[in-house]
């Protein structure tokens, strides 16, 4: 499987769970979504936020390439997230569907890369207005890594209030190799 590929197979992935793990928050009412849980990002709310706010940073940061995405266009005119921890819809069903939209996003941005946008080395400034250039295909990575980092907190988070939300590994959406 190419690089490009597995990218391709990420956002897949990434889909499939942001909307298992929102599905699964939503058997919970919005004062437990809320409610301080002395994690990282406070809350199941909390870090939900804090995960669609760095993925609008980083898609922002994505659309600089000079590839020109299409795919990332509606991007740029979303205001820049201010913090990290900045709660962008405290109403859960907006959360959600600003994920969903997001996601879809991402699926249709991944399959405009090529595999030669990945080796570019992408000069970009951080939240902190600190400049860095770092290899496109590796911050992908970066991005997707960070998403499943802090959907494992909010498994976590939801487990603790008797919510299982099953299976989470990405060998559930990696296609069947049938040999011959």
């Amino acid at each position: 499987m190419t690089l490009l590929k597995q990218i391709q197979l990420m956002a897949q992935y990434n889909q499939w769970m942001n909307e298992n793990i929102y599905t699964s928050s939503m058997k919970l009412s919005n004062e437990k979504l809320s409610e301080n849980k002395k994690a990282f990002f406070k809350s199941i709310s909390g870090t939900l936020n804090h995960i669609l706010v760095a993925d609008i940073i980083w898609l922002k940061i994505f659309s600089q390439h000079p590839a020109n995405y299409t795919e990332l266009e509606p991007i740029t005119k979303i205001k820049q997230p201010t913090s990290l921890d900045q709660i962008l819809h405290s109403d859960f069903d907006k959360l959600f569907q600003e994920r969903r939209d997001l996601d879809y996003l991402i699926i249709k941005w991944c399959h405009e890369i090529s595999e030669v946008d990945l080796s570019h080395h992408l000069e970009y400034k951080n939240m902190k207005e600190i400049p860095a250039i770092r290899e496109f295909g590796s911050l992908i990575f970066h991005f997707f890594n960070h998403q499943t980092h802090h959907r494992g907190q909010v498994s976590t988070l939801l487990f603790q209030e008797g919510i299982d939300v099953g299976n989470t590994g990405l060998q559930t959406q990696i296609p069947d190799y049938i040999g011959t």
